[in-house]
């Protein structure tokens, strides 16, 4: 059996990282706030101050100790920020960026992949994109999803686990999560893995690229910042595109993100789509606007999947809730609330979650 620890989106740029050790310049660019450090100061107005600097390990918080309790063997986020100390902002209105010197808190919890094809990892130009797989890559961190051009951009990570296979994960964005056209990948540009559509031609472009590389054992995952911010829906279009990367494509988990909330899961053939995965680490806090889809509580998400079938056996779930930019256990109530979406989100897929005596979730599906 092979276990994944996958999350929604990791952003420790702006807010986040002004509180880390090496801070990058904290200026930004946006209409309503100048400084990264007015992002501290909202959270802290919210819940408390927060002795600044933290360590690295201080934004896990109590995710540390469910790592170690689940063991997973390959551990993935998606990565929403340039890891830069470039000043070539883009003119989107926001920008995030994280100081190279403050990759060790990705370190801290033993993350194995950062998954790059999002709205956010060109927000300092295509130098701070380079800046950030040269510097991820430097500490041995696994990237996928963007690149110096379209072929590294659609090249996977490869994770060798000792005695039971690999895990094989390519990363896709979509322009409906705001990736701007401009930002694709091509033979001599830098950019992001951007899908051209949700067409079946694209199902089958993809199932291509994974054929060159999946082997018999493999389980293969594609990982999707796709769809806006608010709201529980999941289009026609998007089951499709994800149906048939299962069925056609030979993709064995769809990992969607890019909602700042949970949305449902389906199990479609035996293998599992996420279709959001909800933010997991920002610097939101304090930001008002939306309270009613609690972004606030975030899952750990551990599947367990045969490598030999590349059908899913198990997944647990884990709730904790974002507080003083640290992960900390969600308590019954917001556990019980969680459950809650996904029982609700989950019927139209014939999925449900159970809630066990510490709060942990796990999926039951037909």
């Amino acid at each position: 059996m092979i276990r994944l620890f996958l999350t929604g989106d990791v952003m420790t740029g702006r807010g986040i990282d002004q509180v880390l050790p090496n801070p990058v310049d904290p200026r930004i660019y946006e209409p309503y706030m100048k400084s990264a450090a007015g992002y501290v100061e909202l959270a802290e107005r919210r819940n408390g101050p927060i002795s600044k600097p933290v360590d690295f390990a201080y934004i896990w918080g109590d995710a540390l100790r469910e790592l170690e309790r689940a063991g997973p063997d390959v551990r993935i986020i998606n990565l929403e920020t340039s890891v830069t100390v470039s000043e070539d902002h883009s003119p989107k209105g926001i920008n995030y960026r994280m100081h190279p010197k403050n990759v060790p808190c990705l370190q801290a919890a033993g993350i194995d992949v950062c998954l790059l094809a999002n709205n956010h990892v060109l927000d300092w130009g295509p130098s701070g994109l380079i800046e950030t797989l040269e510097t991820l890559r430097a500490v041995d961190l696994k990237t996928a999803g963007a690149g110096r051009d379209a072929r590294e951009a659609l090249a996977p990570a490869v994770v060798e686990i000792s005695g039971k296979g690999r895990v094989i994960v390519f990363a896709f964005g979509a322009v409906s999560s705001g990736i701007p056209r401009a930002w694709a990948a091509a033979a001599d540009r830098p950019g992001v893995n951007l899908l051209p559509d949700l067409s079946q031609a694209t199902v089958g472009a993809i199932g291509a690229a994974v054929k060159e590389v999946k082997r018999t054992g493999d389980v293969a995952v594609a990982s999707l910042h796709w769809g806006g911010n608010w709201g529980y829906q999941v289009t026609r279009s998007q089951q499709e595109f994800a149906h048939g990367l299962i069925d056609d494509a030979g993709i064995d988990m769809v990992h969607g993100h890019s909602s700042h909330h949970v949305k449902g899961i389906e199990v479609y053939g035996g293998k599992p789509i996420l279709y959001g995965c909800g933010d997991f680490l920002t610097d939101y806090e304090g930001i008002g606007g939306h309270e009613e889809f609690r972004d606030d509580l975030v899952l750990m998400y551990f599947p367990a999947i045969d490598p030999a079938t590349g059908l899913l056996q198990r997944l647990d779930m884990t709730p904790l809730r974002l507080r003083n930019f640290r992960l900390n256990h969600a308590s019954a109530p917001e556990a019980r609330w969680l459950e809650g979406v996904l029982n609700g989100e989950g019927r139209r897929f014939g999925t449900g979650v159970e809630r066990d005596e510490d709060n942990r979730l796990t999926l039951r599906w037909a």
